[in-house]
């Protein structure tokens, strides 16, 4: 157990070190960076606590490190927490309480913030107000707070999910979109860099294909190609040595995972090719329909593999050629 702590914490040190410390190390997603510098540096000039922002895309493409980008920016102190941890009222007022003037609350996975708790916000993010119950039955009496300037930055792989009221109550929404190949060999060449390892054009490409447009998946990627290099005292990391890693990981390479291949293939040999419903896909896989609507299906959305109807999910001409099967005869007319 001692063992998996350390190397549980060796990992989340180097997580944070190929971190981008700075906009200019931040690679991607300009129109948002766009629009944050001007929101970022109008605030700066008026010295005002900047208005709320919700961040939401699918997990790894940099909502945590935008949050950390702004407290630099801002010059502010970032407090952080999670959706799931505050599952009772007081858990938020002891967060909310210990604010500063000025702080930024971060608050990832929003879209699992418990209904009550919710509502505490409310009054927060508009007027800076705590309201609180105090007591039971006849003797509960009413408790208001004021709370000092601060700006509540949200995260979110599910937007859909969070409710209207919340919503609205954020200045600024920004989407993040998957990365360009190019912006994915960048970051990689960069992570290179700060791991001291050596890799090759070609080797740089490669792997950038099959990182799912994802800066989290590229640098996981990434790890294992060193671990491998690693073991084999192997200095320079070239195409060949990265075709080995995603051999022995089980990983194409378009980035498919076995799970995302066995979607594919549960949809084409026991559905036909489709379509197929997301609850009788997930029963038919054991699985939970939300594993598949939020990790696998936007990834092979995105790659033209699967398409998402009325009807259901269909498996496309492209996946029947990237898994090598044949059309079946429905389609070839």
């Amino acid at each position: 157990m001692e063992n998996q702590s350390n190397t549980d914490n060796n990992n989340q040190a180097i997580d944070v070190m190929l971190r981008p410390q700075s906009w200019e190390t931040y690679v991607g997603q300009d129109k948002v960076k766009e629009q944050l510098f001007i929101m970022l540096k109008a605030a700066n000039k008026r010295k005002e606590v900047c208005d709320h922002m919700l961040f939401y895309g699918q997990a790894g493409l940099g909502k945590t490190t935008l949050a950390h980008l702004v407290s630099k920016e801002l010059n502010a102190s970032l407090k952080v927490t999670a959706g799931p941890s505050l599952e009772k009222v007081g858990d938020l007022a002891a967060v909310l309480t210990n604010l500063e003037s000025g702080d930024i609350l971060f608050i990832d996975e929003a879209h699992r913030l418990n209904h009550i708790a919710e509502e505490i916000l409310y009054p927060a993010m508009e007027a800076r107000k705590l309201n609180l119950i105090v007591g039971k039955g006849p003797g509960a009496r009413s408790l208001t707070l004021d709370l000092p300037p601060f700006m509540l930055i949200a995260a979110t792989t599910r937007a859909n999910l969070l409710s209207g009221p919340l919503r609205s109550r954020f200045g600024a929404s920004f989407k993040l979109d998957y990365y360009e190949n190019s912006d994915i060999e960048a970051i990689l060449t960069r992570s290179a860099e700060v791991l001291n390892m050596k890799m090759d054009k070609n080797a740089v490409r490669i792997l950038a294909k099959a990182s799912r447009f994802t800066p989290r998946v590229a640098n996981r990627l990434l790890k294992r190609v060193r671990d491998y290099a690693e073991v084999n005292s192997i200095q320079t990391i070239n195409e060949g040595l990265i075709h080995k890693t995603l051999k022995l990981l089980e990983i194409d390479s378009l980035g498919l995972e076995p799970y995302d291949r066995r979607l594919l293939k549960t949809i084409i040999d026991k559905f036909k090719g489709g379509p197929v419903g997301v609850n009788t896909l997930a029963a038919a896989l054991n699985d939970d329909k939300g594993n598949i609507e939020d990790v696998h299906e936007p990834y092979l959305m995105s790659i033209g593999l699967l398409s998402r109807t009325h009807s259901g999910r269909i498996a496309t001409d492209r996946a029947y050629k990237h898994l090598e099967l044949e059309l079946p005869e429905t389609k070839l007319i």
